[in-house]
């Protein structure tokens, strides 16, 4: 019988080496992946990091952008305002020069008409003239 009790307390302590054996194999693969898992996560926290750092450089460039867009447009509507001020004097100064010329085509049948008449005058002061 002791060679029975022998025989199990030896296949006991093989049982206990065998499943010691096999959880020190899983406690090894989960320290290793811990460790790949820090990595990964320290990996994480510096493109965090990088991500923020590129968020904050990229909103103050849309602040600076969002300003030269409303100096622009700004600048846009004056430019705006002064071209329709520059187009109603044109149309003033258009509407002048077509009174001008009006009045200038006026002058010169005026004027014309006044050469005839002087011709007119001159040539019955001659035919007067001629007659005494």
């Amino acid at each position: 019988m002791s060679s029975y009790v022998l025989a199990g307390v030896v296949l006991f302590f093989g049982f206990i080496i065998d499943r010691t054996h096999h959880y020190l194999e899983k406690l090894i693969t989960l320290r290793s992946n811990v460790g790949s898992s820090k990595g990964e996560l320290e990996e994480l926290r510096k493109e965090r990091i990088e991500l923020k750092e590129k968020e904050e450089k990229t909103s103050k460039e849309i602040k600076q952008l969002k300003e030269k867009l409303s100096c622009v447009s700004e600048n846009l509507k004056k430019l705006e305002k002064e071209s329709k001020e520059k187009e109603t004097k044109l149309e003033t100064a258009e509407a002048h020069v077509t009174a001008l010329q009006k009045q200038s085509s006026e002058l010169l049948l005026e004027y014309d008409r006044l050469l005839e008449d002087n011709q007119n005058l001159q040539s019955q002061i001659l035919v007067g003239t001629k007659k005494t």
